[in-house]
């Protein structure tokens, strides 16, 4: 029977563990084999009109394509620590620290904020971009409801149709719905 000491030696001896492991490198330099699906397999479909479907567009490969995610760093993935870890502020501290805080806003110095904390990618509007003018975006002159106001108005029009329905007379007024 194989003591602890030698099992452990076999275990992680380099030469043994350099055979035993199999890469598999696919195309384009990723690891494993390339699992995009034809036309046929998608799922995905997009209109085109006249009632008619076609395989959506595929995804773009990824930017650390061949890259193990144990090498991938987390700082673009997670909060990274402010502070040392295990490091904590008496009482004491922590009003000093906060006073310096307060008169550094006085004095115009930038503080993070947790936002600019936590790291995220930017999206840059393109150059080409050019608004549609349709309701919803920037630079129509229609008037833009917030949604309890788009609420009564449709629960108004319910009251009037369910009231002309029924044959009800009853005054204009009792269908407002007071949105100035």
């Amino acid at each position: 029977m194989k003591s602890f000491q030698q099992f452990i030696k076999e275990a992680y001896d380099p030469d043994i563990q350099g055979r035993s492991q199999i890469t598999k490198s696919g195309e384009g330099g990723r690891i494993g084999r390339k699992r995009k699906q034809t036309d046929a397999e998608k799922k995905r479909v997009k209109a085109v009109g006249g009632g008619k479907t076609v395989p959506a567009k595929t995804y773009k490969d990824k930017a650390d394509i061949g890259v193990p995610n144990r090498k991938r760093s987390a700082a673009g993935r997670q909060q990274q620590p402010t502070e040392p870890k295990g490091v904590k502020l008496t009482a004491r501290e922590q009003q000093k620290k906060a006073r310096a805080e307060r008169l550094a806003a006085k004095s115009g110095a930038k503080t993070k904020t947790a936002d600019e904390l936590l790291s995220k990618k930017k999206k840059t509007v393109s150059p080409k971009y050019k608004p549609t003018g349709k309701p919803g975006h920037t630079g129509t002159s229609k008037r833009q409801y917030t949604t309890p106001e788009r609420q009564k108005l449709q629960r108004a029009g319910d009251r009037l149709v369910k009231d002309i329905q029924k044959k009800k007379e009853k005054p204009a007024a009792s269908y407002d719905p007071k949105i100035s």
